[in-house]
């Protein structure tokens, strides 16, 4: 093999690594917005506890809601956004989550969030 065949090996190994890496960083961003969605949610039934004995009662509720709402955005751009950084990478080595599995999260975390949401406006 010559020298510049054997630079050229090593610099696609880097380039597949760097990728993998990058996959990885993405699953990591993923869950970053996915724990960012749920210190939403915990701000809202804060508010929701914190505000019980307020005056008007929807005020307090729908304070909550802003934060329920704030939550489902979230979860569903952390989706939007993974999928969108996972299409246009190559994974050599590393196995990761599929544009599937991104979905099925951020569709669960969401079903959470409006039960959450539901549930603060029935007490």
């Amino acid at each position: 093999m010559t020298p510049e065949g054997d630079q050229t090996d090593k610099a696609r190994a880097r380039t597949e690594w760097a990728e993998d890496r990058t996959v990885l960083a993405n699953e990591r961003t993923f869950a970053g917005w996915m724990r960012t969605g749920m210190a939403a949610l915990a701000v809202a039934i804060g508010m929701r506890a914190v505000f019980r004995p307020a005056e008007p009662e929807w005020a307090a509720k729908a304070v909550a809601s802003i934060f329920v709402a704030v939550a489902l955005y979230i979860f569903w751009q952390a989706w939007r956004n993974a999928c969108h950084t996972h299409a246009r990478l190559d994974q050599e080595d590393v196995q990761s989550i599929p544009n599937k599995g991104y979905g099925w999260i951020a569709a669960i975390m969401s079903v959470g969030a409006v039960a959450t949401g539901a549930i603060l406006w029935s007490l």
